[in-house]
């Protein structure tokens, strides 16, 4: 009976298995004994409807979707796990992720998202784990993470946020690591961090704020851990800081030149405080901060005189370690605080520069004003919406603490002068898909606030020098999807804080010189799917502070070599689906040392001259060259930093001619796609395992463990990685492609 009900199991096991393996999508891999599916690099454009229903991790890195549709994974219920890096996503549908319940992880790093709407995230009341790093988040609508219960983690590094609202984060009630670096952030709402009743660690370092957000910071009761480094903070006030919880306190390479006595009276568990890098000359001794272990002062140019005297002797009272070395006066440059006594710092030294005055606060826009009729205004979120109303006049009457309005999908036609009275707190204003054909002088008058203007998805062709007056603090403008056949001359002249700007889709047919004009702080510029042939070479000089630059989808016949110089800070070059056939020698040499991605897809390439990637190398993290028609490439090994290579769709000649990419690429710990397309007898052969090279002299002195004469020494690998495109080991299918 025992052996029976075996031999039934097995074969139960076996269907199973044999029906998994029968769905698996044809560009996959799946795993028929732990429910796994891995879709690698497989340029699917939509989320394959194959995947068997009882898979529960999912990765599809390396594709193109643009957009992840609603109920996009309704057939794969049963996912713990969805791993959407580097996809090429820009939008989030509202419901994209309704169904999956049980998904616990969701990895939607490097991407190009710009906004998160409310609904965004629906549907998942189980996960614990959101990466969101890399993208080009922009803002986050109140609300979008109301139904994420269960998070833990959420990573928002590396996006473009400038200004955080009350209650953003409203329902991540179990969140114990929010991470914020690498933004642009320099407003915070004094309630953006409220809802974070279980928060442990905030990370809020390399950014933009100017002061230290007190207000906000003090909801956090239960967070131990702040980093706020690498933002231009100038002084802590008086009471500063009221964190009950908070044990360590990271305010390196700021830009500190006083802190008051008593700026951390309210934070009395506090027992580490990291002030390294900074430009303080002295610090006076800290009341009630009796717990305090440690200090860090290394690299702040210390006067140990005897203004320095009280802080020393509380030192040694209080028994805190710290770090740190004077740097005057002579004598005593070098010496470490910890070894002075109290005779050697003498007066008559320069003294201490007086304390800066603290900012004060701007006073608060009292509430006013009923909501319009026909829409909706939430107290709470201080957000006013009329979205599809069909309202052909923009409406008065919005509250006037007001900060986000979304008055999408109506019919106004124009924005006349004048029609936001009283909003002097707006931070966001929608107007996409309104049929707009003219943004008016004085349209936008009295937004002091405005950070965020969106006129997606209209008619305009044209702006008025002074469209934007009215508005200073303007850092995000997406004019994505209007008729414009230039760039507005002259309309960024009163923007001296713009940040991102979008006029991808528009019919845009070159840059000519002086376009960007005024956009002196611009890091961010979306130029995709136009009809630019030709840049001319001063076109981007306004723009020192570039650092992304999206060309994709344009008509470009070669690289704007001459218009990338001057751009110092470029890191992202997108110019995918240009018509350009040949790279010529050093193309990319104005922006070499700061260039970390280039996109040089989809382009019909048919040539890479020997010296086109000169000056590039270890700083290049991510290359993608797939869909072209040349049929070799330049040496790369110098490019030791790589962390993405994409080669897929390349017709490569498998000859001895390719022998040094074939060694390179086999040492690479990545999957980079590469296959023959000639000869014929290695036609369709992935070049790394190409047997081709078997009759090319040298190919023997490769094999017995010795490194290519081609390879540096940072780019080898051990050689008992495990190699990627080999045969799938027991236990997996690979559908035939």
């Amino acid at each position: 009976m025992r052996l029976s009900w075996g031999l039934l199991l097995l074969v139960v096991a076996l269907v199973l298995q044999g029906t998994f393996a029968a769905l698996c999508p044809r560009p996959c891999v799946c795993d028929n004994l732990r429910a796994h599916v891995l879709c690698l690099n497989g340029n699917l454009t939509t989320i394959p409807s194959t995947i068997p229903q009882l898979t529960k991790k999912l990765d599809l890195r390396g594709n193109s979707f643009t957009v992840i549709p609603v109920g996009a994974f309704l057939a794969t219920p049963y996912l713990t796990h969805l791993d959407l890096q580097r996809c090429k996503v820009e939008r989030l549908e509202e419901g994209a992720f309704r169904g999956l319940g049980r998904l616990v992880y969701l990895n939607l790093a490097s991407n190009g998202i710009a906004l998160l709407y409310q609904e965004s995230l629906d549907g998942l009341s189980s996960l614990q784990q959101l990466i969101l790093e890399g993208n080009c988040i922009e803002e986050i609508q109140p609300g979008a993470f109301g139904h994420l219960g269960s998070l833990t983690v959420l990573d928002l590094r590396s996006n473009a946020l400038v200004y955080l609202p009350d209650m953003v984060f409203q329902g991540l009630q179990a969140l114990r690591w929010l991470r914020l670096s690498h933004n642009a952030l320099h407003v915070l709402g004094s309630e953006a961090f409220v809802a974070l009743l279980s928060l442990r660690r905030l990370s809020l370092d390399h950014n933009e704020l100017q002061a230290l957000p007190g207000e906000a910071l003090a909801r956090l009761d239960t967070a131990t851990r702040l980093d706020l480094g690498h933002n231009p903070i100038t002084y802590l006030a008086e009471e500063a800081l009221a964190m009950a919880s908070l044990k360590h306190l990271f305010l390196d390479h700021a830009a500190l030149q006083d802190v008051a006595p008593d700026a951390f009276i309210h934070s009395p568990q506090m027992l580490t405080l990291d002030l390294r890098g900074n430009q303080l000359r002295g610090l006076p001794p800290l009341a009630r901060a009796g717990g305090l272990a440690r200090i860090s002062l290394a690299g702040n140019p210390l006067l140990c005189s005897c203004l320095l005297r009280p802080f020393h002797d509380w030192l040694v009272r209080a028994r805190v370690q710290v770090e740190g070395s004077c740097a005057a006066p002579p004598a005593l440059r070098g010496r470490h605080l910890d070894s002075l006594r109290p005779l050697e710092m003498r007066c008559g030294h320069p003294q201490l520069p007086p304390s800066p005055v603290t900012p004060s606060e701007q006073p608060r826009v009292a509430s006013s004003g009923q909501c319009p009729q026909g829409c909706a205004c939430s107290p709470d979120f201080h957000h006013g919406s009329c979205e599809n109303r069909a309202l052909q006049e923009i409406p008065r009457g919005f509250p006037r603490n007001t900060r986000l309005l979304d008055l999408r999908r109506n019919t106004f036609g124009t924005v006349p002068p004048g029609v936001f009275p009283g909003l002097k707190e707006l931070v966001s204003l929608h107007l996409q898909s309104c049929g707009i054909r003219a943004l008016h002088p004085g349209a936008l008058r009295g937004l002091d606030s405005l950070v965020y203007l969106y006129l997606t998805d209209n008619r305009l062709s044209t702006l008025a020098a002074r469209a934007f007056e009215g508005a200073p603090r303007l850092a995000y403008l997406d004019l994505d999807r209007n008729i414009f056949t230039h760039v507005p001359v002259g309309a960024f002249q009163l923007l001296p804080n713009l940040i991102s700007l979008h006029l991808q889709h528009n019919a845009i047919r070159e840059l000519a010189e002086g376009d960007l004009a005024g956009a002196g702080g611009l890091r961010w510029l979306y130029l995709a799917g136009n009809a630019i042939g030709h840049i001319a070479p001063a076109a981007l000089a306004p723009a020192k502070m570039l650092e992304k630059l999206h060309l994709e989808g344009n008509r470009l016949v070669e690289v704007p070599t001459a218009a990338l110089r001057g751009l110092p800070a470029l890191s992202e070059l997108k110019l995918s689906r240009n018509p350009i056939k040949h790279v010529e020698d050093g193309a990319f040499l104005p922006v070499a040392s700061s260039l970390h991605h280039l996109y040089l897809d989809n382009m019909g390439l048919e040539q890479i001259s020997p010296g086109a990637f000169a000056g590039l190398g270890p700083k290049i993290r991510s290359l993608y060259l797939e869909s072209n028609k040349m049929n070799n490439i330049p040496d790369m090994s110098n490019f030791t930093g790589l962390e993405i290579l994409n080669l897929r769709d390349v017709p490569f000649h498998c000859d001895c001619q390719l022998l040094p990419l074939h060694r390179w690429i086999d040492k690479l710990n990545l999957h980079v796609g590469a296959t023959c397309g000639s000869p014929a007898e290695a036609r369709g052969l992935k070049v790394k395992l190409s047997i081709t090279f078997q009759t090319c002299p040298g190919w023997g002195r490769d094999k017995g463990g010795g490194a290519s004469p081609d390879m540096t020494k940072a780019a080898r690998k051990p050689s008992k990685k495990k190699r990627t495109g080999k045969s799938p080991a027991r236990g997996f299918n690979r559908s035939r492609a």
